[in-house]
């Protein structure tokens, strides 16, 4: 199986169902996903998300892969103050459950994935800005930890 890279965009900070949650898109380095793909996968991703615990701000993150496939959406949700839960859905891959090959309509996956190479790449910085502006200051700094995303790029590599 022939191995690239696959380029990561941050689509910014949305407020969704309670939680604020940083957006990410993996894509090739030709096609953005498209909008109806999009709308669609951010429609379905309050089934993703649990009920705010009360002990970590409702904030995380996502990502949101297209590929030939299908469409993949993963939600990272800290809970707990420092532990992060995460959901993932697919739409358009009959393989993984879904009723047919349309990547706008998802489903929640009973999987225990987490994310393939491309999704993953965002994961430590994530972890690393949680840490730095969450739960190491005197008072916890959502604002920065939600400003601070992984970088615009190629995204799946060793490096």
């Amino acid at each position: 199986m022939p191995f690239s890279e696959k380029q990561i965009t941050f689509m910014g900070v949305a407020r969704i169902a309670g939680w604020q949650v940083k957006r990410y898109h993996v894509h090739s380095a030709t096609d953005l996903i498209e909008p109806a793909v999009e709308a669609a996968a951010y429609r379905f991703l309050p089934e993703l998300l649990p009920e705010p615990d009360g002990e970590a701000p409702p904030a995380g993150f996502t990502v949101l892969h297209r590929n030939r496939q299908g469409a993949f959406l993963d939600a990272y949700s800290w809970v707990w103050e420092n532990v992060i839960e995460c959901r993932t859905a697919a739409a358009g891959v009959e393989a993984l459950g879904c009723p047919d090959d349309v990547p706008t309509r998802f489903r929640a996956l009973d999987r225990p994935w987490i994310g393939c190479v491309w999704e993953l790449a965002p994961f430590g910085h994530e972890r690393s800005s949680w840490v730095r502006h969450v739960l190491q200051p005197d008072q916890p700094d959502l604002d920065s930890y939600l400003a601070d995303a992984y970088p615009d790029g190629r995204c799946g590599g060793p490096g």
